[in-house]
């Protein structure tokens, strides 16, 4: 009887707090409708860092961007319009030189031979400096214009890696050949020019933007973790300036190691070894290097959930983090047309990667 009569009395008390439009209890009941559209929209990113293995991905799912309308950009993935960054062109550049030194039978500064991984390991932490002055210069709307385009980078790579211990080397060759290589590279390293300062451009409302940056790091094949620097991906975070560290977060397309060698020798183009959608890293290099990496080990070591925790620069960040798995396949067929894509591949592409987004953008 007892339990009738608290049952009558508390269903009561729900119709009176659902029968008075204007009472606080209404208004309570109204609020959790008003949340559900109100995160609809995704949250801007303003520094997407876009890492993998080489051959996962990274390049494709750019280019899948490019192909969006700005509103679906912004609303879905919380990318505006990019600018973009990359390493790849410096790793390039530092193979022309080295080849260019072979030649004239001199050592390769940064290179042996085309098949071998860096002289010095090092050369990890020069790249990730470059990307901090290339960082800088968007911010600051540098204006570059050099007589040599090739001289002009000989200077930069040899800054950056002192800023690592590392000991200028291309200010210290016999003039003579500093000239020759110089003269050799000039036409890459003008292109590499001509794409900085295109972006530095497009940079100049870098609040309507987001920039991309854009590297693949790893270590040995079976190595254990953590990676010891200047390897891996831990090092590499660490390595970024205060002003990217801030405002970054991490989308990770995750492959197998032995997917990204497949998928690596499949894209490889001789004839284009400086193209960013087309390059080759050579098989010694792929087990050498890229043999694994340590993105796991980072999100599970971390202090906090869907995100990797970065010590740098006197202080913790903690960078959102999202994982594209692209272990099946979902971007090869970017590289065709956009004729030639197919809507059901186009929809698998994109409903992983808004999985992957969903945890930098809440």
């Amino acid at each position: 009887m007892k339990q009738n009569i608290k049952r009558y009395f508390l269903a009561a008390l729900c119709v009176t707090a659902l029968s008075s439009a204007d009472s606080k209890s209404a208004h309570f009941f109204k609020k959790p409708i008003r949340q559900k559209q109100e995160i609809k929209k995704a949250k801007p990113i303003k520094i997407l860092l876009l890492t993998a293995l080489p051959g996962s991905g990274k390049s494709e799912v750019r280019k899948y961007f490019s192909s969006l309308s700005e509103e679906e950009c912004k609303e879905q993935f919380g990318i505006k319009d990019t600018v973009q960054l990359d390493d790849f062109p410096y790793v390039h550049m530092m193979r022309r030189i080295s080849e260019e030194l072979n030649e004239r039978d001199k050592r390769g500064e940064y290179f042996l031979a085309p098949a071998f991984s860096f002289r010095s390991p090092k050369e990890w932490g020069t790249l990730m400096h470059l990307i901090n002055e290339d960082y800088y210069d968007l911010v600051n709307q540098t204006k570059i214009n050099p007589k040599s385009a090739a001289l002009w980078l000989f200077d930069r790579l040899d800054n950056a890696r002192v800023k690592v211990g590392g000991k200028a080397v291309l200010s210290k060759l016999d003039p003579k050949i500093r000239k020759s290589v110089a003269n050799a590279v000039e036409k890459d390293a003008a292109k590499l020019l001509k794409d900085k300062v295109a972006e530095i451009a497009k940079a100049k409302n870098l609040n309507d933007k987001t920039v991309v940056i854009e590297f693949a790091r790893g270590g040995a094949d079976c190595a254990p973790m953590p990676l010891p620097e200047p390897y891996g991906y831990k090092y590499a975070f660490s390595q970024l300036s205060p002003q990217i560290l801030d405002k970054a977060s991490v989308l990770y397309i995750w492959v197998t190691p032995e997917e990204s060698r497949r998928k690596n020798e499949a894209r490889a183009n001789p004839k284009d070894p400086g193209s960013i959608l087309h390059h080759g890293v050579a098989r010694s290099v792929m087990y050498a290097e890229y043999g694994c990496d340590d993105i796991d080990w980072l999100t599970k070591t971390s202090d906090r959930p869907n995100k990797i925790t970065i010590n740098a620069h006197g202080k913790k960040y903690y960078l959102p983090f999202g994982r594209f798995d692209n272990r099946v396949d979902r971007t090869t067929f970017i590289r065709g047309e956009q004729s030639s894509w197919k809507k059901e591949e186009v929809q698998n592409l994109r409903s992983g990667l808004k999985k992957a987004f969903s945890y930098l953008t809440a």
